[in-house]
């Protein structure tokens, strides 16, 4: 490390001689890199989270390009009236159609679905009856007419009460069928007074400006039509899902903005304050001779040091942050808190730095042979914590998941790039604020007597063979009991709560809707693979009875006939159904049953696609208006829960025909569950690498196997205190908080590094020394990166929230054994002389 950090050390010097160029140059470059930074965009996609090439991912490309992937926006109309209801919705309509986007040049909405026309399908509902149900109505209908014929026997006795079964099982597919088929008129709840209004926008879920220019006027448009004067007591409510995802990754950026203020302002201020005040004791400590200023010119220079120690910070960010624009585009859910963390984390390098810094100028050492002695000392440490830190990122880059490996390539480069920041830049501040006094130092004048009697009573740590056998101890138990470490499995409690979306949902819940919810789509080549895949499915549905996750399978295909000869095969089999209820014994009878299968089956001719109506055949076609190959299947389970999407992905996901062939299931659940699996397989494959990652970096640093088990013990110890933490309190990993585990890793090796580093540097005996010096500097650095992180803990998001928990309690834990068990450790084993320098 030494030969590494000799190759760069003429730098100093031109940190030295032009600090004006060497700062004014990257302020520049941060500058330019900056405009760039600014423009990244957070994207919420869960898609994007997945390699391109997952099946999955590429089957809902695929999915998209063929049938699109509208997002629509509702309103929701409550009053007493559905006449009044009824009356709003339809002028709001009309006035909603007409609401344009100057931006954009067209209009805000292409088209409403409200009123359906449910009398086309009511009179030919048998033609979309798949031949199974055909099959069951005829059967149905052959029991009626012998019911009928034995009912008109004056001399039968029937003996077959007690076996008799429900002659109307046979309809009970079809009667499901046909009420999933044919809705109501009109959008509304069961008394009829909430009523919905379905839009479809013309631009993009994830233009967000264009959310919030649409949403803005609908305001206004809302505001303007005044519902209160077609009914007094009517609500309206409009938004539904689309205008959750606005207020969800608003309110994302809101609390990345505001973790990112809070973070920031409690770092600096800490920093601010540990700097000048040490600074100041050390000033009226030193010589009275030379005590020039006054506590207020002391006070005028408190923001010194966080301006030698942020400027340098925030021009890394800024590289950092430009960087990612060129390379990843975009930010992600979990990259996007990336900047508070990374300003938590580098300014720890800054502190080292200046700490050791102040402590050679206060022993009256001249400027560039301080700013030597800091880089040839402190720098060693700080460059071997931070690739460390940095690498031990990188590994996460190897990750299929993209939370991993995105969060892992961009806190990597930050690390790396604010540690080239304070060792390069950071000098050039110093020297320039050197040279206008503005950072003052008094020579200490040491007491000997006080130091003799000070280093005779503290020779040694106390009680470090308990503190280090009970941590020890606590330790293996933690370990022996791992397993009760739970994962939090259900996304609903990972998201934040809208106020307005939930009302939104008290109202709209009111309206009926049906069971088939979040459906997956299996894209198909043809009709004929549609079908097989059908049977495959369903096939399984039949297996399957003690878990079931499949609720129902549907395709176009199977209900409507794609082919003439298969349309005039059905018309035969409606014909049969016709015969039989024109029975004598049938054709007079009244009951609601029969009066609809009248009324179904009065088709006689093969129908056409551009017959349905719209809001039926919609989602069976592609954009092209002709009849998708596709598979729909609807899960019986909460997707919500995610085992239970891991498990309906798992029995839709893949189908394999008879041919061979592969088909994959698509959609946002798919999506997540894969995501979910991907992640938990992934996690210990990456913090095991991450953890081999510091072992050899800590290796290549010390060059001695026993120093980097003695600086790996600590963290270890630390991670499994955390472990410990989190079973006692019920904390659970989930989809974000394991992205921290890593980076625990990263950071809290440093305080391990740089107290054993120091302790090398000073010989026997001198841990109280380390302490009262390095200690501090390792406190106050890992107290400004759980403030980095704590800023996370006031967000609204409760993924976000329990980064900034985890982060919190797992650096803390890491700090607490570096100060207690790593000196400990140090003295038992000095105490035994298996301590070498």
């Amino acid at each position: 490390m030494k030969k590494i950090l000799k190759i760069f050390r003429p730098l100093i010097g031109l940190n030295y001689s032009k600090p004006y160029w060497v700062l004014g140059v990257s302020i520049l470059l941060a500058a330019i890199l900056g405009t760039f930074a600014i423009q990244l965009k957070i994207d919420t996609d869960l898609a994007n989270l997945l390699p391109e090439k997952n099946p999955h991912v590429k089957a809902l490309d695929k999915l998209q390009a063929t049938v699109g992937g509208e997002t629509t926006m509702e309103v929701v109309i409550k009053s007493p009236s559905f006449e009044d209801n009824k009356s709003f919705a339809r002028a709001l309509i009309r006035k909603s159609l007409k609401l344009y986007d100057d931006k954009k040049d067209n209009y805000f909405l292409e088209r409403a679905e409200f009123r359906k026309n449910t009398e086309f399908l009511e009179n030919n509902a048998l033609y979309f009856a798949t031949s199974d149900e055909l099959s069951d109505i005829k059967e149905y209908l052959h029991k009626e007419i012998t019911k009928a014929k034995e009912e008109a026997n004056p001399f039968l006795v029937s003996f077959e009460d007690e076996e008799e079964t429900d002659a109307d099982s046979e309809m009970t597919d079809f009667e499901e069928s046909y009420d999933a088929l044919i809705p109501s008129e009109y959008p509304i709840s069961p008394d009829s007074t909430v009523m919905k209004v379905t839009f479809y926008p013309t631009g993009s879920k994830s233009d967000l400006s264009y959310l919030r220019r649409m949403f803005s006027s609908y305001d206004s448009l809302l505001a303007e039509m005044k519902p209160a004067s077609y009914n007094k007591d009517m609500e309206v409510r409009y938004g539904g899902r689309l205008k959750r995802h606005m207020a969800e990754i608003n309110s994302i950026m809101g609390d990345v903005f505001s973790s990112f203020a809070t973070g920031i302002s409690s770092v600096i201020i800490l920093v601010m304050v540990y700097f000048s005040f040490k600074k100041y004791l050390n000033y009226r400590w030193g010589n009275s001779e030379e005590k020039e200023l006054g506590f207020w010119k002391h006070l005028l220079r408190l923001p010194v040091p966080a301006l030698v120690i942020g400027v340098p910070l925030l021009v890394s960010l800024c590289w950092t942050f430009g960087v990612t624009y060129f390379i990843l585009g975009s930010l992600n859910t979990m990259t996007s808190v990336l900047f508070v963390i990374l300003f938590g984390m580098g300014i720890d390098y800054g502190i080292h730095y200046y700490a050791r810094y102040i402590e050679f100028r206060a022993e009256g050492t001249p400027i560039l042979e301080a700013l030597h002695k800091t880089y040839d000392n402190t720098g060693s440490a700080i460059v071997v914590s931070g690739l460390t830190t940095a690498f031990s990122l990188f590994v996460l880059i190897l990750a299929q998941f993209r939370g991993f490996s995105e969060f892992g390539f961009i806190a990597g480069s930050g690390i790396i790039l604010a540690l080239a920041c304070m060792l390069f830049v950071m000098p050039a501040l110093l020297v320039i604020f050197e040279r206008y006094n503005w950072i003052v130092f008094n020579e200490r004048i040491v007491d000997e007597s006080t130091a003799e009697q000070k280093e005779s009573l503290f020779t040694r740590f106390p009680m470090s063979r308990s503190i280090v056998v009970m941590g020890l101890l606590i330790s293996v138990i933690v370990g022996m009991n791992f397993q009760q470490l739970g994962f939090q499995y259900d996304f609903g409690e990972l998201e934040p709560e809208f106020p307005e979306y939930e009302e939104y949902k008290k109202v709209a819940g009111q309206i009926s809707s049906s069971d088939k919810r979040n459906p997956a789509y299996i894209l198909a080549d043809n009709q004929k693979q549609v079908l097989e895949i059908m049977d495959k499915l369903r096939h399984k549905m039949k297996r399957d009875s003690t878990s079931p996750t499949i609720l129902d399978v549907e395709a176009l295909p199977e209900r409507f006939p794609p082919s003439e000869s298969m349309a005039h095969e059905k018309l035969k089999e409606i014909a049969r159904v016709r015969e039989l209820l024109d029975d004598p014994f049938l054709r007079d009878q009244e009951d609601d049953q029969l009066d609809r299968l009248r009324k179904a089956a009065q088709t006689n001719e093969q129908l056409q696609i551009s017959q349905m109506p719209d809001y039926f055949k919609s989602r069976f076609l592609t954009k092209e208006g002709e009849i998708g190959n596709f598979v729909i299947a609807y899960p019986s389970v909460g997707l919500a829960d995610g085992e239970k999407s891991i498990a309906f992905k798992n029995d839709v996901g893949k189908v394999t025909l008879d041919n061979g062939k592969t088909f994959y299931a698509a959609s946002t659940s798919i999506i997540a569950a894969e995501m979910l699996e991907l992640m938990r397989k992934e996690s210990p494959w990456m913090v095991g690498a991450t953890f081999l990652m510091v072992f050899i970096l800590m290796y290549f640093a010390f060059r001695s196997l026993r120093w980097t088990l003695i600086a790996m013990l600590p963290l270890t110890v630390g991670l499994l205190w955390l472990f410990g933490i989190m079973m006692l309190s019920g904390m659970m990993f989930n989809f974000y908080n394991l992205v921290v585990l890593p980076a625990i890793l990263g950071i809290g090796e440093d305080n391990g590094v740089h107290l054993a580093h120091r302790y090398r540097e000073e010989g026997k005996s001198s841990m109280w020394d380390v302490l009262s010096s390095t200690g501090q500097h390792v406190t106050i650095g890992s107290i400004t990166t759980m403030l980095g992180f704590a800023g996370l803990l006031l967000t609204n998001h409760p993924g976000l929230r329990s980064i900034g928990t985890m982060a919190v309690i797992g650096i803390g834990m890491t700090l607490v054994t570096a100060l207690t068990f790593l000196p400990a450790l140090i003295q038992w084993l000095e105490d035994r002389n298996w301590i070498r320098f």
